[in-house]
């Protein structure tokens, strides 16, 4: 059986966009969509069974409120569901271990009063085995699209373009298979996403010509070099590769303005304190207005 898709809800505005846009994605790929919620046991000594279901009633209604709206946009998904005890990054990173892909919602920051991406959030990025969707509140189907000729949503018109980041000195195939592979699968009713593969260059970087140094030296040569084989095994995917001078969070900032999804690598690592993630990650999160995803590699 095919790993599913999973959502994690908790009742947010941002929850139900996430369920929302993992639905799509589990039609996508073929898969069964599970939402999942986590809920911490805590009742005082001697009312755990009062406790207990009262925490039961509340996560079959967060739960039945995520199938509505999923309901709702696409009556026939293939859908379960998992209300699950205990401690949330936990039960998420054990649910995450038998998915596909998780879908989570963010707030992200806005301004000076935003509010971040809550802890069990970066627990579950930070440590997940499988790549991991972030989905603001008020992401809709039509958001994934172009607008049409009047300049109106629309979901007739071409996807928007699947953005991501590439460090040619230390590239991960996981994150650029998953970004072709985004791109190939929003062609298959329409056409296609572009795939715009993005390299920051830090300005007075050491890549980049050199006097005695060949034009198959520079950041562009060797971000088309990267590319190539997997343009060959993605012949249907247009890809436009870019080189931008800046820092990596800056660049991916800009270029991710207007796309349907940016991807980023996370380097999976033991650390001693805390769940943590690089500061490209940490920063695309809490600023990019389109869902980002975080795929792990070595």
């Amino acid at each position: 059986m095919l790993a599913p898709v999973i959502a994690v809800v908790d009742g947010s505005a941002e929850s139900l966009a996430a369920a929302e846009w993992a639905m799509r994605e589990a039609e996508r790929r073929g898969r069964r969509l599970r939402l999942v919620h986590a809920w911490e046991r805590g009742p005082r000594p001697g009312t755990e069974a009062s406790a207990g279901a009262v925490q039961r009633h509340l996560a079959r209604r967060v739960l039945r409120q995520a199938e509505d709206r999923v309901r709702a946009a696409n009556p026939g998904t293939r859908l379960d569901d998992e209300q699950v005890p205990g401690p949330a990054t936990e039960v998420l990173l054990q649910a995450a271990a038998q998915a596909d892909l998780v879908v989570m919602g963010s707030r992200g920051l806005s301004g000076f009063t935003g509010f971040l991406v809550g802890s069990v959030a970066w627990g579950v990025i930070a440590k997940a085995e499988c790549p991991v969707v972030l989905v603001r509140a008020g992401e809709e189907a039509t958001d994934e699209h172009l607008p049409a000729a009047d300049g109106s949503a629309s979901l007739r018109t071409g996807h928007r373009d699947v953005v991501v980041g590439v460090d040619v000195a230390d590239p991960s195939d996981e994150t650029i298979a998953f970004a072709f592979e985004e791109a190939r699968l929003r062609g298959a009713r329409l056409r296609g996403a572009r795939l715009r593969a993005v390299y920051a260059r830090q300005p007075g970087g050491r890549l980049g010509p050199q006097p005695h140094e060949t034009t198959a030296d520079t950041p562009r040569e060797l971000l088309g070099d990267l590319l190539r084989p997997w343009r060959e095994k993605y012949p249907e995917v247009e890809v436009l590769a870019t080189v931008a001078t800046g820092r990596a969070q800056s660049v991916l900032l800009r270029a991710a303005s207007g796309a349907s999804l940016l991807v980023v690598g996370h380097r999976l690592a033991d650390r001693p304190v805390g769940p943590r993630t690089g500061p490209v990650t940490h920063a695309v999160v809490h600023h990019v207005d389109c869902p980002v995803a975080v795929v792990p590699h070595p």
